[in-house]
């Protein structure tokens, strides 16, 4: 089922839907920087008034307001994986949280793709965390050590438990990247087949038909790309607290 995209109408893009998830992803990535600058700026001035004022959230929902919200949340279900160790991953998980966040409701605008619903995006987030995490556990540990949490506890299971390991590890980034994927692009093809079967508004008795029904799978889709953020950030979460964990004897 092909969709309808602004960016599909570019002249560089030639109807391809990998340019246009690429060009989906840079948009994400500037509007999340932009708005960042934004939440700073507000940050700062509400720093400078010093006091118990610079602690208080606006009276309204403000930039800050909203990257202060996504923070505490992300911060929170870290501090229950990591504990004291959360802080240190907290720019790397709330970054992945926000960014995925943003391209799954980009989805829901008209005209516009999920740049999630591509798996080259996905994967290449997955892979980064893929690099991210075991780059952690072999600092954490040193090589010598980090590699002797692929042989198990049991020497001579020792081939068995290296083959399950590395594959393990190698089906995370497929699973982080396929999971996104197919929720996201299940979530875009139910909302566009309610949205491409109902009549049009020719009249008042079918206007509320026309535009009242998709509203609950938008509703839908809302709920879904916040819980795909989520589940994506949480599992990186899990990844590094697995890789940088010592065992207690």
């Amino acid at each position: 089922m092909e969709s309808f995209s602004w960016f599909l109408m570019l002249p560089f893009v030639h109807g391809s839907h990998e340019v246009d998830a690429v060009i989906g992803a840079w948009v994400v990535f500037f509007l999340v920087t932009a708005l960042a600058f934004i939440g700073r700026a507000q940050l700062n001035a509400a720093t400078a008034r010093g006091g118990v004022e610079q602690y208080i959230p606006d009276d309204s929902l403000t930039v800050r307001n909203l990257f202060e919200l996504c923070s505490e949340f992300v911060l929170g279900f870290m501090r229950n994986m990591m504990g004291a160790g959360a802080h240190k991953w907290f720019a790397l998980v709330s970054s992945i949280f926000i960014y995925v966040l943003f391209c799954n409701f980009m989805g829901l605008l008209p005209g516009f793709l999920p740049p999630t619903e591509n798996i080259n995006t996905n994967l290449a987030v997955a892979i980064l965390v893929f690099f991210v995490y075991n780059a952690a556990g072999l600092k954490e540990h040193g090589v010598v050590n980090y590699l002797k949490h692929f042989l198990g506890p049991v020497w001579w299971l020792a081939p068995l438990m290296l083959l399950v390991e590395i594959i393990s590890h190698l089906v995370r980034p497929a699973s982080l990247a396929i999971r996104l994927f197919g929720n996201i692009s299940g979530d875009h093809i139910v909302l566009q087949i309610f949205s491409s079967i109902l009549p049009g508004p020719t009249g008042f008795d079918v206007m509320w038909l026309a535009f009242g029904i998709p509203v609950p799978f938008v509703g839908l889709g809302m709920f879904v790309s916040f819980m795909q953020a989520f589940v994506f950030a949480m599992l990186t979460t899990v990844y590094i607290a697995l890789a940088v964990a010592h065992e207690e004897h």
